[in-house]
């Protein structure tokens, strides 16, 4: 058989503008597809209408082209692809493999907690038939099977998906697909086939594999790339205050962005542009050589 042609991905969420967390990811996932003479495509996940906005889409875009991280084709915004969604969700109906479910947020609040301090479904819907109207989610039906995947940077996994996760959301109770659902659904209707992306997502493959095994989606490869940490430990973000990519001194964030991947670029590039920073970065990539720990952020000067 004849290899899937490389299509990799940068998706984000735009409630703020890139840090150098994000461009962590977005850096590995663009020097995987360059390296292998690849696409990339940049997504909006823009799923969660209240937290998200135009003005931060617009802004990273630009940051991405300011570091040179050019991508190919057109962005694709998950807030246009509601039809793709309901129509999965109609899928896994039509199997019953969905259930509604009533629950509320305090009603699960003394549930059990899994390894990531995410609440495991205790069942508590599972076997009720709810009246199609009220306010309710859907919940994709956890069998006991485990799941396995090898991510080419944590290697062999696997995950019980009934014990550790239980059944989980595919469709809010406010209406809003969930992430889940919605990541599988565009990275098949994009062709994606391989997956670079941060570590704070790599406990969220098996749910994913499980939902495109349900829908007869193919299966991407996964790399799983370092966060990128505060001094007290904490993952650079928005609610952790991570200042946004600076405009000035381009070259040197991407040093330490490099550096973070395992990558520190050689002596003698030192004093070097941006666009030869990279050209370098493409030629070198070797994901064997991205750590498996976090990198605590250097303090800005």
């Amino acid at each position: 058989m004849t290899p899937a042609p490389y299509i990799g991905r940068f998706a984000p969420s735009p409630t703020g503008p890139l840090h150098l967390g994000s461009l962590v990811a977005a850096l590995a996932s663009w020097l995987d597809a360059r390296a292998m003479g690849g696409r990339w495509l940049v997504r909006m996940e823009d799923l969660d209408r209240p937290r998200c906005d135009q003005a931060s889409a617009d802004t990273i875009l630009r940051q991405l082209e300011a570091y040179g991280l050019v991508w190919d084709g057109g962005v694709l915004c998950q807030s246009q692809r509601d039809d793709a969604y309901a129509a999965a969700l109609d899928a896994m109906r039509g199997q019953g493999a969905v259930f509604a479910c009533s629950c509320t947020r305090s009603q699960l609040a003394q549930a059990p907690r899994n390894a990531e301090g995410e609440t495991v479904y205790p069942g508590t819907c599972r076997l009720h038939v709810l009246p199609r109207v009220g306010v309710h989610s859907w919940r994709v039906r956890a069998q006991e099977v485990s799941v396995h995947f090898v991510d080419r940077i944590h290697g062999a996994l696997q995950q019980d998906l009934a014990a550790e996760v239980g059944d989980f959301v595919v469709r809010r109770a406010d209406g809003l697909f969930a992430y889940q659902l919605a990541v599988v659904v565009d990275d098949a209707f994009q062709g994606v086939t391989y997956i670079v992306r941060g570590a704070d997502l790599l406990w969220n493959t098996p749910r994913q594999i499980y939902l495109q095994r349900l829908l007869g989606l193919p299966t991407p490869v996964y790399a799983h790339v370092p966060l990128v940490t505060n001094a007290a430990g904490q993952k650079l973000s928005k609610q952790t205050l991570a200042p946004a990519l600076p405009e000035r001194g381009r070259r040197a964030v991407l040093a330490q962005a490099l550096a973070a991947l395992g990558h520190p670029p050689p002596a003698d590039l030192v004093g070097a542009g941006a666009d030869e920073l990279l050209a370098w970065a493409a030629a070198h990539w070797r994901v064997e050589a991205v750590p498996l720990h976090p990198v605590i952020a250097n303090p800005a000067p």
